[in-house]
């Protein structure tokens, strides 16, 4: 193939000229700008998917995150912690049932810590029927650790908490239960693997019809929506038909666990790769979860949270920590049956030193 340039003065004809060759791409550069393109390519999906939610993604940051708009996730700021642990106080509680004689009660209590060097953490679950003093409340001697929040608010609940286990507070979250419902939907639904000593799996009938209930689930992993999700994590198997719960309330409470460890696992490449699904997941949050959490904090939480591999995340329980159960069983003034820590009523000296062992290794 040859081009003619322009003849220049003083030049009889033009002459032909041999085309420039075009050099030779190798494999790995055009690999490399496949790779690029492609990445040029979702990311203005991304922008041009998920702009148009940005208004409401806006509204759900302005109601769940202490202070700060959706732009202050730009400028990350440092987060609170205490000798290199940061210390979340994660409170589940019905406010979605706000008809139910338990609605102002925290249905769960768990203390998440997380190492903000080592990448390790742990989910601690505080039984709510755990009897502790209530201050300016308690008249009688103990009350069950659910009625905190009714009696005095999350500031209330952190104060208990924070003395009763040596623990500094950094952060709380109180989470109504729609949240899971409304997360575990948004990630299109999560794996959970089903581990209950009792070989026909978990069944509690208590669950009702419009709620999808009732919950049953055999043994082994299982893929659960938004609501079966919910039911799982409210079951304690206390109907004389259920079966699967020999705990109960400490079978629940690892149930929680469980999902929140399945969430993590789903939530990372959901908001990479699905930028369709973040308006969904941000209103799951702002409509169900409030928290003294700034959002300049959120983001470099959420990638402390997601940067732990799922083996250096405990899931523990005080019944069973370090083989040990730290409880024993009590009855309240009222003639309730709670638990109290197994050296004695308000003696958490066994504990608190098992929660410090446990934040040195």
């Amino acid at each position: 193939m040859t081009t003619y340039q322009p003849r220049p003065a003083g030049s009889a004809t033009a002459q032909p000229v041999s085309a420039v060759p075009e050099a030779k791409l190798s494999r790995r550069q055009i690999a490399k700008r496949t790779l690029v393109s492609l990445a040029l390519i979702i990311l203005a999906a991304a922008v041009f998917i998920g702009g148009w939610d940005m208004i409401n993604i806006s509204r759900a940051a302005q109601k769940t995150f202490g202070s700060g708009n959706i732009f202050s996730a730009l400028t990350p700021t440092d987060l609170k912690s205490s000798s290199g642990r940061v210390n979340i106080l994660l409170v589940g509680y019905s406010a979605d049932d706000p008809g139910h004689p338990g609605a102002t009660l925290t249905d769960s209590i768990i203390l998440m810590s997380l190492n903000t060097t080592k990448h390790s953490g742990y989910m601690l679950s505080i039984p709510r029927d755990l009897c502790v003093d209530i201050p300016g409340y308690d008249v009688y001697g103990c009350s069950k650790i659910n009625e905190a929040y009714k009696d005095g608010g999350i500031a209330l609940l952190e104060q208990i908490v924070a003395s009763d286990f040596n623990t500094p507070i950094n952060y709380y979250a109180l989470v109504d239960y729609s949240a899971v419902r409304d997360t575990v939907s948004a990630l299109g639904g999560v794996w959970v693997n089903i581990q209950s000593p009792d070989p026909r799996g978990v069944y509690d009938p208590n669950i009702n019809v419009t709620d999808g209930g009732p919950l049953k689930l055999a043994n082994g992993w299982q893929k659960l929506n938004g609501q079966t999700a919910l039911n799982l994590t409210r079951a304690r198997g206390d109907s004389p038909d259920a079966y699967g719960f020999p705990q109960s309330d400490f079978d629940r409470t690892q149930h929680q666990r469980q999902v929140i460890d399945a969430i993590k696992q789903n939530l990372g490449w959901t908001l990479v790769l699905n930028p369709l699904k973040n308006g969904k997941l941000f209103s799951a949050v702002g409509t169900n979860v409030k928290t003294d959490i700034s959002v300049s904090e959120a983001r470099p939480l959420f990638s402390l949270f997601k940067n732990i591999p799922q083996s250096q995340l405990q899931s523990l329980s005080l019944n069973s920590l370090d083989g040990k159960d730290y409880l024993r069983s009590y009855e309240t003034y009222s003639g309730e049956s709670a638990l109290v820590p197994a050296a004695g009523l308000s003696d958490y000296s066994q504990i608190d030193a098992a929660i410090s062992s446990l934040n040195q290794n």
